[in-house]
């Protein structure tokens, strides 16, 4: 094969490692984020769980003080009853009273349904919190790898930067800037012909330049895409004896 049309070929190689690596390296930054959003997201459960707990718990204490409130008024209520002259008086004492004890019954009530949710929402803040604890844990080791994994392409980007200078170097100019510049314009500057047709462009090509592609001899282009062609030949399987 033509020296510098292998130099060529190596160097697209190169091309694509380095744009593969970069992508992935450009893509940490992404994951990490969305790590952080996850564990962001577990302590926000979390504290909503705490904030609905503590609510729960002040609804009990403004209920309970209610109903010393409400407990007070009935006693005095009752003190008062034996004071009252009229039976139209006293009738209108015992409903008073009645009305309060129906509040302190509602009072009751409502204490008793903030202690059962209070229960359940300390059951909930024990599980969100060792859920967290795991979510923490999980993001540690998650941010830890991303940090090795960045420092790993970045040697590999550097790695594959400094090949594709030093194989570059072996090029004569013209042809370096003939590459850069369908790079440039089309994504990858070099393609195999396979089957008489350029497999990047899929456009077919001339019968004569096939036949010289395939001799692998000099720097042709496609006539279409002006990526420089090269031709792999396929290896023949020997057949099972």
């Amino acid at each position: 094969m033509n020296s510098e049309l292998e130099r060529v070929i190596r160097l697209q190689e190169l091309e694509d490692e380095l744009r593969v690596a970069r992508a992935r390296l450009e893509d940490v930054p992404r994951r990490r984020k969305k790590a952080d959003d996850e564990l962001a997201a577990e302590r926000s459960a979390l504290d909503r769980t705490r904030e609905q707990l503590e609510s729960s718990q002040r609804t009990r204490r403004q209920s309970e003080g209610q109903l010393q409130d409400f407990e007070a008024k009935r006693s005095r209520l009752k003190g008062q009853l034996m004071d009252v002259k009229t039976n139209k008086e006293y009738t209108a004492m015992l409903h008073e009273i009645e009305a309060v004890e129906r509040e302190i019954s509602g009072c009751e009530d409502r204490i008793l349904g903030e202690m059962e949710r209070a229960d359940e929402l300390t059951a909930e803040v024990r599980r969100e919190e060792t859920a967290f604890e795991e979510a923490t844990a999980s993001h540690a080791e998650r941010t830890a790898e991303l940090a090795a994994a960045e420092a790993r392409l970045e040697q590999e980007c550097r790695r594959l930067e400094e090949q594709r200078s030093e194989v570059a170097s072996g090029l004569s100019e013209e042809l370096r800037e003939r590459f850069a510049r369908v790079a440039k314009l089309r994504g990858a500057a070099v393609s195999e012909a396979r089957d008489g047709v350029c497999s990047q462009c899929r456009v077919k090509l001339r019968p004569q330049l096939f036949v010289e592609v395939k001799r692998n001899d000099a720097i042709r282009q496609c006539d279409y895409c002006s990526r420089i062609l090269f031709y792999a030949p396929i290896e023949e399987v020997a057949p099972l004896p």
